[in-house]
C-alpha cells in the first residue's frame, strides 16, 4: 500500500489522540460522565416553567401578605438585584443596560401586572416596554424600535406609577437582609430625582416581601431537589471510600479537587470550595496542618456542595478509615455521631412555621443542654443561594441568637441546611473529644413538618 503525505497526517494524528487519551486515564479525566440531569436545553426549560409558576403563584400571595401594592426593582448591567435570579429566565444572564421590573397587584380576581421597562419580556412572562424612538441605519431595518435608556426610563416609571396611583410602593433597602438591599444609591437617586416627592413619599423597604419571595419554594422543586441531592451522596461515597483515599498515600487537598473535578465532568457547579477535615487520636489540629495525609484510624469530615439548575446543596458527612483487623469504627466514635442525630431530632422538634430563627435557636439549645449534649447550631435557609434567604438559626459563633437575621420568621416551603455540631468524649481515644459536625438539607412542609432531603447520615462511612 502506497502511504500519501495525508495518510501519513492522518496516521500520526489518531497516534497523538491515542497518546494524550492514554495520559488522561490515570488522572480520572477522559471518561465524561452522562450529564445527570439532561441536556442544558431540558434543564432551561424545567427552570423556566418554575420561573412562571413562582410569578404566578408565589407573587401575588406575598404581595398581598405584605400589604404591597406596587414593587418596584431597577438595575443595571452587572449591578444586578439580589432578586434578579428570581426574577428571569435562565437564559438571561445580566440586567440588560437598565431594566426596572414593576410589579403591580391590580386588585382581588384581577392579578400582578409585570411590566419590564428594558430588558426582555422572559419569554413571554413580562410586558416588555420599547422605546418608542425608531432606529436609524441598517439596525432598524423591519422598524425596530430602540431599547429605553437613560431618563427616558425614569420618566416612564413616573408615567406607570401615575397611572396607577399605588398606596404603596416597595422597594429593596434594607440594613438587615442582603437579599432585600438591592437598590444601588445611583438607581435610588434617579428614581427620587425622576419621581418627586409625591411618590418618593410611598416607598416602603421591601425586606420581608424580597426575602420570602427568593426563599418560596415550589412543589415541582421539591421533587427535582432530592434527585440533586442524590448525587451528592453518591459521591461521597465514592469519595469517602478505598477507590478513592489511599491511607498513607492520599492527602485532604486530593479529595477536595477530586470533588471538584468530578463536578466538573457531570457539568455540575458548586457554590463554595469544599474542605475535608482530619481527626486523630492524640493528636491536635495544630499538629495535623492544613493537609494532612489520612492514615488508618483517622476520623474524616467532608463540606461540600452542588449547584444546578439554579439550586444549590449543603452536606456535612464523616467517615472512619479501618485499622488493619477492624469491620467497623469503635463503638465510641458510633455514639458521637449518634448525638449528632440527636441534636436534629432536637432541631427538628423546635423548628415550625411562625417561629423566628432566634427562638427555635434558643429552644434547641435548651432541649439539647437538658439531655447533656455538648453542641452548637447554625442552620441556615438554602436554595437559590447556599446561605439562603430567610431566618438564620444561629451562626457557630453566635449561640445567643442573631439580632435582625435570626428574627425573621420560618414560612412553609422554605428549604434549611441542619448544620450543627456535636462534641463527644470517646473512651477508645482516651477521653479525647471528637466532633461530629453535620449538615444535611430538609423541607419545611406546607402541612408544618420538616422531612429531610432523602434523609440523614446515621451511620459513619467506612474507608476499608
Amino acid at each position: 500500500m502506497t502511504f500519501t503525505f495525508n495518510h501519513i497526517q492522518a496516521m500520526a494524528m489518531r497516534m497523538l489522540r491515542l497518546l494524550a487519551l492514554s495520559l488522561l486515564v490515570p488522572l480520572g479525566l477522559a471518561a465524561q460522565p452522562m450529564r445527570p440531569f439532561g441536556t442544558l436545553r431540558d434543564q432551561a426549560a424545567m427552570q423556566q416553567r418554575w420561573l412562571a409558576q413562582r410569578l404566578d403563584s408565589v407573587l401575588p400571595r406575598l404581595l398581598r401578605k405584605y400589604d404591597v401594592d406596587m414593587w418596584v426593582i431597577p438595575m443595571r448591567e452587572y449591578a444586578e438585584d439580589p432578586t434578579f435570579s428570581s426574577l428571569v429566565s435562565p437564559t438571561t444572564f445580566a440586567a440588560r443596560r437598565r431594566t426596572i421590573y414593576v410589579f403591580y397587584d391590580r386588585g382581588p380576581g384581577r392579578g400582578i401586572e409585570r411590566l419590564a421597562l428594558g430588558g426582555t419580556s422572559q419569554a413571554g412572562l413580562y410586558e416588555a416596554v420599547r422605546s418608542t424612538k425608531p432606529v436609524a441605519g441598517p439596525a432598524g431595518v423591519g422598524g425596530q424600535q430602540a431599547e429605553l435608556w437613560g431618563d427616558e426610563q425614569w420618566q416612564l416609571l413616573k408615567r406607570v406609577i401615575e397611572e396607577r396611583t399605588p398606596r404603596v410602593i416597595a422597594v429593596n433597602t434594607s440594613r438587615t437582609f442582603a437579599f432585600a438591599d438591592g437598590l444601588t444609591s445611583g438607581e435610588l437617586q434617579g428614581m427620587q430625582e425622576a419621581l418627586g416627592p409625591e411618590w418618593t413619599s410611598r416607598f416602603r423597604p421591601a425586606e420581608g416581601l424580597a426575602v420570602d419571595f427568593i426563599a418560596t419554594r415550589l412543589p415541582e422543586e421539591e421533587v427535582f431537589y432530592p434527585k440533586l441531592m442524590g448525587v451528592v451522596w453518591s459521591m461521597i461515597d465514592e469519595m469517602f471510600s478505598a477507590r478513592t483515599i489511599t491511607p498513607g498515600k492520599t492527602r485532604t487537598s486530593d479529595l477536595v479537587w477530586w470533588w471538584r473535578q468530578r463536578l466538573n465532568d457531570q457539568g455540575l457547579g458548586t457554590w463554595f470550595q469544599p474542605s475535608i477535615e482530619v481527626q486523630r487520636r492524640g493528636v491536635t489540629s495544630e499538629s495535623l496542618g492544613d493537609d494532612p495525609v489520612i492514615q488508618r484510624g483517622d476520623v474524616l469530615h467532608c463540606d461540600v456542595g452542588i449547584t444546578a439548575l439554579g439550586l444549590n446543596t449543603d452536606t456535612q458527612h464523616n467517615a472512619y478509615v479501618l485499622l488493619p483487623g477492624e469491620t467497623d469504627a469503635p463503638p465510641g466514635l458510633r455514639a458521637a455521631l449518634a448525638n449528632g442525630n440527636r441534636l436534629q431530632d432536637i432541631l427538628f422538634e423546635e423548628i415550625r412555621p411562625g417561629r423566628s430563627g432566634n427562638e427555635v435557636l434558643a429552644a434547641a439549645l435548651s432541649s439539647m443542654r437538658a439531655r447533656g449534649l455538648d453542641g452548637t447550631v447554625y442552620s441556615h435557609p438554602i436554595g437559590m443561594h447556599g446561605h439562603g434567604a430567610g431566618p438564620l438559626i444561629g451562626l457557630w459563633d453566635y449561640q445567643d441568637g442573631v439580632p435582625g437575621r435570626g428574627d425573621h420568621r420560618v414560612i412553609p416551603g422554605m428549604w434549611f441546611s441542619s448544620e450543627l455540631q456535636v462534641t463527644t468524649p470517646v473512651p477508645e481515644w482516651g477521653g479525647q473529644k471528637v466532633r461530629m459536625a453535620m449538615e444535611e438539607d430538609f423541607f419545611m412542609g406546607r402541612d408544618g413538618q420538616p422531612r429531610w432531603v432523602i434523609g440523614r447520615q446515621d451511620k459513619l462511612h467506612l474507608v476499608r
